[in-house]
């Protein structure tokens, strides 16, 4: 009993700590104008799941971010990293960049705007490594043979990098720039800052027309590599498929909803891939997000963020992105957990803290 109380005034002590931090980032007359969009029970509430999670793995740090889909209003902004003692403590990282293992559903959206894929095309991914230009693009399940022939709708279900760039190759292959056009076009990397968050910067991104570009820079940012991104603007970019490609600006302070981007994709590219996410969920390597209470949509991923020589250093962040109810959506959520070692999967890891804060939300 005394544990449960401690652990409520810590996370209550820290809901103020956050408030208070985006507070300083006003002035005083602007605090009293403005209301805050964070839900305190809540931002209590996702501080304790995460945490449960981060000292389950001994993970470095982690946030989660809980958005209103149509409004764009921060509903949970939690932020934690191990310190020197072995307790997380609350720090503000959501202007962090790094590679995404989420790029998956986005690159194949834009795949989709050319007409020239869909999702029941097939593609033979062989024994789980492909070459690209003498380098190997592997399958998470290369050593077991991998998946062979699939549909790229299976292919999204079992994070399949080569169904993902094949399909991207088949598209893009021969005009490369178009497809950062159409990145462009779809305002990928957005925003480029939110009142109250400090130092976020616009998304880095790798392209054609750069100097350090290479010959397989194409084939590893089409998976979320050769880029830099924090979670909240990959958030953004799910909010907007679950808000039928209307892209609205997350916001700290209730205000009018800011609209980005009125349609980033067509209806029928937008409902094909929400269908996609759904079935991610429902037979795909998502199902550790499935909740009991209510359909979700979303998609995991792993990206490699070190290589040292003992693996066991090797650094991962797992991610898991989605939202729900899927008929209506309300609220989108991104957890991004940095860990170092083995395993390090985005379904198993951030899909349980995103299936809890779901049930969390759905019980109130």
């Amino acid at each position: 009993m005394q544990r449960f109380i401690w652990l409520n005034i810590k996370y209550i002590i820290y809901v103020i700590t956050v408030i208070g931090g985006l507070a300083s980032c006003q002035n005083k007359q602007q605090v009293t104008e403005q209301v805050f969009t964070i839900d305190s029970t809540l931002q209590v509430n996702a501080t304790s799941i995460l945490e449960e999670k981060l000292s389950e793995i001994n993970a470095q740090s982690g946030q989660v971010i809980v958005i209103e889909v149509q409004t764009g209003q921060i509903k949970a902004l939690v932020g934690l990293t191990k310190k020197d003692s072995a307790d997380y403590q609350p720090c503000e990282n959501f202007a962090t960049r790094q590679p995404t293992g989420l790029m998956h559903p986005i690159s194949l959206l834009a795949a989709l705007e050319t007409g020239k894929v869909k999702f029941s095309d097939k593609v033979d991914t062989g024994n789980g490594i492909y070459q690209v230009h003498g380098r190997e693009l592997k399958d998470h399940n290369w050593h077991r043979g991998g998946y062979g022939e699939l549909t790229v709708q299976e292919g999204l279900a079992v994070s399949s990098n080569i169904a993902t760039y094949k399909s991207m190759e088949k598209v893009f292959g021969n005009d490369v720039q178009t497809y950062f056009t159409m990145l462009d076009k779809m305002s990928y990397g957005k925003p480029d800052s939110i009142i109250g968050i400090t130092n976020l910067q616009s998304a880095y991104f790798i392209t054609p027309k750069d100097n350090n570009w290479t010959k397989t820079a194409f084939a590893w940012f089409c998976i979320g590599y050769n880029q830099l991104i924090s979670p909240i603007q990959t958030l953004t970019f799910y909010n907007a498929i679950a808000n039928n490609g209307r892209m609205v600006q997350p916001q700290l302070y209730k205000d009018s909803v800011v609209v980005i981007n009125p349609q980033i994709a067509n209806k029928a590219s937008i409902d094909s891939l929400k269908k996609a996410l759904v079935l991610n969920i429902t037979d795909g390597l998502g199902q550790p997000a499935k909740s009991d209470k209510v359909l979700v949509a979303g998609m995991q991923g792993t990206s490699s963020l070190s290589t040292n020589e003992d693996s066991t250093k090797d650094m991962y962040a797992v991610e898991f992105c989605g939202y729900f109810p899927t008929d209506n959506p309300k609220y989108s959520i991104i957890v991004s957990i940095n860990k170092t070692g083995l395993p390090a999967s985005g379904g198993l890891i951030a899909g349980d803290v995103f299936r809890k804060i779901v049930d969390y939300i759905q019980t109130e």
